[in-house]
């Protein structure tokens, strides 16, 4: 059989990779805290026809003669990049300005999110949409008694609340901002939820405005990073991609059809 077939069938499997990754960033354009996905191609092996040589008596060196053999995934690269930010005037509503994870305890671990939504339940505990406590530094949940008048959360994570009886606002602690050396390597688990992996490197907990961490903003959200317009340019690019490796699949059996035809 032909070697540009099983190239061809290699690139559609690839530009299909792509065309999900694609799919699954423009799903999300809404989705707070949302990092897009990137796909990245590169080639396979080559076949060697012909080695090179080096010069030697009366002639000049040759080049080496290879056949490359399609391509392959090479990455899905997670883009950590900023989002924008969007005002809503809820004090629980916090987007990170900045480098950092939101440090949320799923059961007995903790897991890491850019989505900022926080709620209180019923014990004045902060939460997330899925029930998740919102952890301080030091570990431990941040509660506001349901006594209170009013609440409020500075730049620098400070979570305070008034009491009723009045007098000074009373600090409950101050809001877990995690870090990565390489963020990149976090696992998506779906949730707006991120897992620490083999390389992403360990966390490194701390308070906000500190150790190269972003500054807590109140009453503001962080959208999706994802740019619909760069994201459907590459669609047109995938699209003509996977159109242009039907032709060469397409082509081959046309050789090989007049190859069958010799026979006539």
């Amino acid at each position: 059989m032909l070697r540009s077939m099983y190239s061809g069938i290699s690139g559609l499997k690839n530009f299909q990779t792509k065309l999900d990754v694609i799919g699954n960033n423009i799903a999300n354009v809404n989705t707070y805290g949302f990092k897009k996905g990137r796909t990245v191609f590169k080639d396979l092996y080559s076949q060697t026809v012909a080695g090179a040589s080096a010069p030697g008596g009366n002639r000049g060196g040759v080049n080496p003669k290879q056949v490359g053999l399609g391509s392959q995934l090479a990455t899905i690269d997670t883009l950590h990049t900023a989002g924008s930010t969007q005002f809503t005037g809820n004090t629980l509503d916090l987007a990170i300005e900045g480098d950092g994870f939101f440090v949320v305890k799923d059961g007995t671990k903790d897991v890491y999110t850019r989505a900022g939504n926080f709620y209180m339940d019923q014990n004045g505990d902060v939460v997330d949409g899925d029930g998740r406590y919102l952890q301080k530094t030091g570990g431990g949940k941040i509660t506001i008694p349901p006594t209170a008048t009013s609440m409020s959360i500075g730049q620098n994570g400070s979570v305070t609340y008034v009491p009723d009886t009045g007098g000074n606002p009373v600090e409950v602690g101050i809001i877990n901002i995690a870090k990565f050396n390489n963020p990149g390597g976090l696992n998506k688990v779906g949730g707006n939820i991120f897992e620490a992996s083999t390389n992403s490197g360990p966390v490194i907990p701390g308070a906000p405005q500190s150790g190269g961490r972003g500054t807590i903003k109140s009453g503001s959200l962080e959208m999706s990073n994802v740019d619909l317009s760069e994201e459907f340019t590459e669609m047109i690019v995938a699209q003509r991609g996977f159109q242009a490796n039907t032709r060469i699949i397409t082509t081959s059996d046309e050789i090989l059809q007049e190859l069958v035809n010799l026979k006539r």
